[in-house]
């Protein structure tokens, strides 16, 4: 169990780690971080969560890249993204539904139909664009 919770506080302390370049708009230097330590998708859905716009803004930008660099490492974030579609803000959900349609794994469609009947518009419709950019991928 001890290893357990280290793992859960390094993971916090990437994420703040994390958080803070991407909010100074370092992406190259995350993206470099998670080419070379695939722990680090694990932090993709707290950064996600993160308050500050930048953060989730740049961490769009560093996923584009990874998707294109590292293809076959993208899904690693897909554990920490997915419990975050039934987040209790309308933002997380669709934020998250959208990056599961950017890493284009067409299994995560069944987990994304359940949000077609979201109460907020704007998740219906960031979901409907993410299963459509899954099911052309």
């Amino acid at each position: 169990m001890g290893i357990k919770a280290s793992h859960e506080d390094d993971i916090k302390e990437f994420t703040k780690l994390l958080g803070d370049d991407l909010a100074v708009n370092d992406t190259d230097k995350v993206t470099t971080l998670f080419q070379y330590n695939k722990t680090l998708y694990e932090t993709v859905g707290p950064l996600i969560k993160d308050e500050r716009m930048m953060v989730r803004v740049a961490l769009n930008i560093v996923m584009d890249d990874l998707i294109e660099s590292r293809p076959d490492d993208v899904h690693l974030a897909l554990p920490s993204l997915i419990p975050l579609l039934k987040d209790e803000s309308p933002t997380v959900r669709g934020d998250a539904a959208d990056l599961i349609g950017m890493i284009g794994d067409k299994s995560q469609i069944a987990v994304l139909e359940p949000l077609l009947k979201d109460p907020h518009p704007q998740v219906v419709e960031m979901v409907k664009e993410s299963i459509e950019a899954l099911e052309s991928s």
